[in-house]
């Protein structure tokens, strides 16, 4: 039964293809959506931890999240360094990392920082960044880099970078009289960090000394550089870790209500949170369209099947002719219809999975998103299954029509 099936759509393998074809794309949306909704969220959440607080200017705090952590936008303000050092002195608080954005090498983001970078950032599950090769930096003019900007670069230990001023790929304006000395490759970790190329706070106030509006003004050797005072002015934002979590709520307050200037303080988890509730209401109108689209592969389907029951009259004959109960058509036409269901849901995630595999290093090179498409999850498998079920289903109603075709029905047909 099953060979005389796949023989009977063989011989409509055109009809039979696009068939397919349609399902294979219901099937591409529906499953597409939400795998890919699912792997972004395992890299957006896995990006940090171990953090309680990520202080910044006075915005959003998804737009706060974003920036300071997945390097996507830019900052509204700078934070002043007083306002730093004061709330790094408050009680309970055990530690922060200064960041500071801006500036750019090829294409990557370079973030000041200081050592502390380096003891506290945390990702995945309390995971600490890890050097494969070298040390942290430890002079003005050292820097350390993340997986991704060496192995897209080329770079080893001990060779020279140049900063760009500003942050856009392409810059005309280096500091090229000021260059780095790199002294360390991070271990890869799957997140923005292998995208970042890491400097000392100092190191980046100097390449900045005898700059105006942007533009150079004085050229300065780095033991000029070092003899200037390379306190920062401004920072970008800061990661605060706590001596207890319990304690967040209220430096959060106190933060949110400082007087000296105006700041954000936002608990990363719930930035993420806020992030997801607005992109559901995006998720589920284009899981409701790809709903549809399989409704619309399945009614194509059977429209597919029906039509071709009137062109197969005289091969359902024959077949009754040849000993072909009306349940074994019944079973026949059922079968193909499983079949064809079958085969558009095995195209469809031999697509998805090609798309997948073709996106995970745009995303990575572009936004540090690690996209690792596995095989699918057990929910995943039950929506294939109730796809599969419900093209059986489909398919119960030419299988009926022939049932009740009869021997004579097929034979009597004009030509």
């Amino acid at each position: 039964m099953l060979s005389l099936a796949f023989k009977s759509l063989w011989s409509r393998r055109l009809t039979a293809g696009l068939t397919v074809l349609a399902i294979a794309i219901s099937v591409l949306l529906l499953v597409g959506v939400n795998k890919v909704r699912t792997e972004l969220k395992d890299s957006f959440a896995r990006t940090i931890s171990g953090t309680d607080l990520i202080v910044g200017a006075r915005s959003g705090q998804i737009n706060l999240l974003l920036y300071s952590v997945f390097r996507i936008g830019n900052p509204t303000n700078n934070i002043s360094w007083e306002s730093y050092q004061r709330i790094r002195q408050q009680k309970g608080v055990a530690w922060t990392v200064p960041l500071s954005l801006g500036d750019s090498h090829q294409g990557y983001r370079v973030l000041g920082t200081s050592e502390d970078y380096f003891r506290h950032y945390a990702y995945g599950r309390q995971q600490s960044l890890e050097l494969a090769n070298g040390r942290p930096f430890t002079d003005t003019f050292e820097a350390v880099i993340g997986a991704e900007v060496a192995r897209q670069l080329g770079y080893q230990l001990g060779d020279e970078l140049i900063i760009a001023h500003g942050a856009g790929n392409t810059s005309f304006s280096l500091h090229d009289d000021l260059p780095f000395t790199l002294v360390g490759i991070l271990a890869p970790t799957g997140t923005p960090v292998d995208r970042t190329v890491h400097i000392r706070l100092d190191g980046l106030e100097a390449i900045h000394l005898g700059w105006q509006s942007g533009r150079q003004t004085q050229q300065l050797t780095p033991t000029e550089a070092r003899q200037a005072s390379l306190e920062p002015e401004a920072l970008t934002a800061f990661l605060v870790g706590l001596e207890n979590r319990v304690l967040a709520f209220g430096l959060q307050r106190s933060i949110n209500n400082y007087r000296a200037e105006p700041l954000s303080a936002i608990l990363p988890g719930a930035a993420l949170h806020e992030l997801w509730s607005m992109m559901s209401l995006a998720e589920q109108a284009i899981a409701f369209i790809a709903l549809f689209v399989v409704v619309a592969g399945l009614l194509g389907m059977l429209t597919t099947l029906l039509a071709g029951l009137s062109a197969r009259r005289r091969e359902l004959a024959i077949l009754r002719a040849l000993g072909a109960g009306p349940r074994h058509l019944f079973a026949l036409l059922t079968l193909e219809a499983a079949l064809l269901t079958l085969l558009g849901i095995g195209l469809g995630l031999l697509i998805l999975y090609g798309i997948l595999l073709a996106a995970a290093p745009l995303l990575q090179a572009h936004y540090g998103l690690l996209l690792t498409p596995g095989l699918p999850t057990m929910d995943e498998w039950r929506l294939l299954a109730a796809i599969w079920g419900a093209g059986i289903i489909t398919g119960l109603l030419p299988a009926a029509q022939a049932f009740r075709y009869s021997l004579n029905d097929g034979m009597s047909i004009k030509q």
